[in-house]
């Protein structure tokens, strides 16, 4: 693992990202990362005058490998992340960065990262260059000829009912994960259809927190069709 960043803006933003290069035939996770998978942790020493404001997921795999479900990464990947510096001056992030990597077997990794801004910025090409990168890899929001029309989840909370509009007429079935509370992720579809860009699906729900109630709450939705892949929110009354 590696910490690429560029110095903070008159604002104190820093664009970073933690770079991510698992040897050939291993994997690392998503957010959600799917049965038995560990998602990414970074903690920022609160010392040092950085705070952690967000992190984003390039599009994921979904990896099925019997009765292992994994949704994650086969291939080097950037995680784009959002910093805030609250002091002027020289800036060093000093963090600590958790993540599973998984073969035959499931290995947490931890790895100590600090990188130092002197007072005066200097241009960092290649850093930009690869936060570029990795920003083109996001998924895009909802736009009118991508995106989930209607949504509902049925009474006894086992089915989540979508009905989307993909970018591209074809006949193909996109891979589809949502994302319920943390921790919780579910792919498997049923009862598809697919008429020109319309598309209809049911989402096994399974198993989710003792009593749990809906209502009130936001899930996530990631739909990957082609080459294209869009993330929203699903919100429920």
């Amino acid at each position: 693992m590696r910490l690429v960043a560029l110095p903070p803006d008159a604002d104190g933003h820093i664009r970073a990202g933690l770079q991510i290069e698992p040897k050939p035939g291993w994997i690392t996770y998503w957010r959600e990362p799917g049965n038995n998978g560990i998602p990414p942790q970074i903690t920022i020493v609160p010392q040092s005058g950085v705070t952690l404001d967000a992190i984003s997921y390039p599009v994921p795999k979904y990896i099925s490998r019997g009765k292992v479900e994994d949704i994650g990464y086969d291939a080097p990947v950037t995680l784009p992340l959002s910093l805030t510096a609250s002091k002027a001056g020289p800036v060093a992030i000093d963090a600590t960065a958790f993540i599973g990597i998984c073969k035959d077997i499931c290995i947490p990794f931890q790895a100590q990262l600090l990188l130092k801004f002197e007072a005066v910025a200097q241009s960092r090409p290649q850093e930009e260059m690869i936060l570029r990168d990795a920003a083109a890899r996001l998924p895009e929001a909802p736009t009118a000829d991508f995106k989930v029309v209607a949504h509902a989840v049925s009474s006894d909370l086992k089915q989540l009912s979508l009905k989307i509009t993909l970018p591209e007429a074809g006949g193909g079935t996109p891979d589809i994960v949502a994302t319920g509370p943390s921790g919780y992720a579910f792919t498997k579809q049923t009862n598809i259809g697919r008429s020109g860009k319309a598309y209809s699906t049911d989402i096994t729900i399974g198993k989710l927190p003792k009593n749990y109630d809906i209502r009130g709450k936001q899930w996530g939705v990631l739909v990957i069709d082609g080459t294209r892949a869009m993330e929203t929110t699903l919100a429920f009354d």
